[in-house]
């Protein structure tokens, strides 16, 4: 981490607060239960890659598991204003995280790594996929001339993002792992990744964990039905992407992979 300090976890909490990583995040109450109805309605751009079927068509059912894995207000009568995420449940995650990686890197898996949020996790991708090549492991090259969603599928310091326009774009989309993985000869021991990019790949039955946001609840519904093996909860994009390098210097020394 280019000589970053290694926080304690009661330095790293203090410090997801104060960032707002997590603790009081800039995501409004509203916007998450309109994200939580939206899915329960079966609105698919909400699901990630994933396929739900007829699991969670309650809102309020949604909202329970929120509550518990991701620390958002679990009283269903607060409808507007602040929300949470809570940053004890944001470690739990990154240890958890550690933890896979630790077995990635002791079997010197395949890992791929994959962001729908360039603008403020590519950097923490790219040191993670960075400490598993050095640790051992093959990173995953993907295929060139890929599209999806009328762009390419590139790879940017180690990470597949998505392109269009001269630009590195945001995306929820699972269309763009869809295509990586229908490419490969061979499906990935492990994938890295957020949004539809780790929902599809966990979808498809790969190994998959993902950071994801309060209003992003798929990825949390599937790390509880199992078919993701992490989801660690954070704001996916706070003002400044330096702010995310204590937490990339915590997980990488919990998962062994500090020289």
């Amino acid at each position: 981490m280019g000589g970053m300090p290694i926080p304690s976890r009661a330095a790293l909490v203090d410090h997801l607060v104060r960032t707002r990583i997590a603790g009081d995040v800039a995501t409004p109450r509203d916007n998450n239960l309109a994200h939580y109805r939206r899915l329960a309605n079966g609105d698919r751009h909400y699901w990630l890659g994933l396929e739900l079927g007829e699991r969670w068509t309650d809102e309020q059912d949604v909202l329970a598991v929120m509550a518990e894995r991701c620390g958002v207000v679990d009283d269903p009568g607060h409808r507007v204003g602040q929300d949470t995420i809570d940053p004890e449940l944001t470690v739990d995650g990154l240890d958890r995280m550690a933890a896979r990686l630790r077995k990635a890197a002791a079997g010197r898996e395949r890992v791929l790594f994959a962001t729908g949020h360039p603008g403020a996790l590519l950097d923490v991708h790219s040191r993670t996929a960075a400490a598993l090549r050095a640790a051992g492991c093959d990173i995953v090259r993907i295929p060139g001339g890929l599209t999806a969603d009328e762009g390419y599928v590139v790879q940017f310091a180690d990470v597949a993002v998505f392109e269009r326009g001269a630009s590195l774009w945001h995306t929820h989309s699972p269309e763009p792992m869809r295509a990586i993985l229908a490419a490969l000869d061979t499906p990935p021991d492990l994938v890295v990744a957020d949004h539809g990019w780790a929902g599809c790949a966990g979808q498809h039955g790969v190994d998959a964990m993902g950071y994801a946001d309060s209003n992003d609840p798929a990825l949390f519904l599937a790390e509880a039905e199992g078919s993701l093996q992490v989801t660690v909860p954070l704001d996916d994009h706070v003002l400044d992407p330096r702010f995310y390098e204590p937490m990339t210097a915590y997980l990488l020394d919990a998962a062994g992979l500090t020289p």
